[in-house]
């Protein structure tokens, strides 16, 4: 399996660099984890956010494999349970998939992009900042390896 989380947002805050990077560090091996990081689109009145909203899908499918399962983190997605999560995650490993997560940017993702996503999965009922769902994410993927292969990280 490799897994690529692919977002939105290429100027991040150290903390959510830091952060990214010291899970994505244990998780590359398991997961065949890669981050990629697609520009905002520039805001601005002549640009409506539909507008900057293609541009980001542009960029998002340019990145996305023709056979790669892709999955768009969205607010109204599939919620699961950290046991739960692990077990999707080794399922869609167990059948060789390579799974793209998608994570938009401030306005979220294009409804061509969530047409194209295999499903939809949620971190939370709540919206969250795109900046943090990247840092919990993959932190929650860092648990779901350690789950996979008996490390007691994860404690109930």
């Amino acid at each position: 399996m490799k897994l690529k989380l692919i977002c939105v947002g290429d100027r991040m805050p150290i903390w959510v660099q830091q952060g990214t990077d010291e899970y994505a560090k244990r998780i590359q091996r398991e997961l065949g984890f890669s981050l990629v990081e697609v520009p905002i689109a520039r805001r601005s009145k002549a640009l409506s956010v539909e507008k900057c909203l293609d541009k980001e899908a542009a960029d998002l499918l340019a990145k996305i494999g023709p056979n790669d399962y892709v999955v768009a983190l969205e607010v109204t997605g599939k919620a699961f349970t950290t046991e739960g999560f692990a077990a999707e995650i080794e399922r869609l490993r167990d059948q060789g998939q390579n799974l793209c997560l998608l994570i938009g940017g401030p306005d979220g993702l294009a409804e061509r992009i969530l047409q194209r996503a295999n499903g939809k999965w949620s971190l939370s009922r709540m919206t969250l900042p795109h900046p943090l769902a990247r840092v919990l994410l993959v932190e929650q993927l860092y648990r779901a390896a350690s789950i996979l292969k008996g490390h007691p990280y994860h404690r109930v």
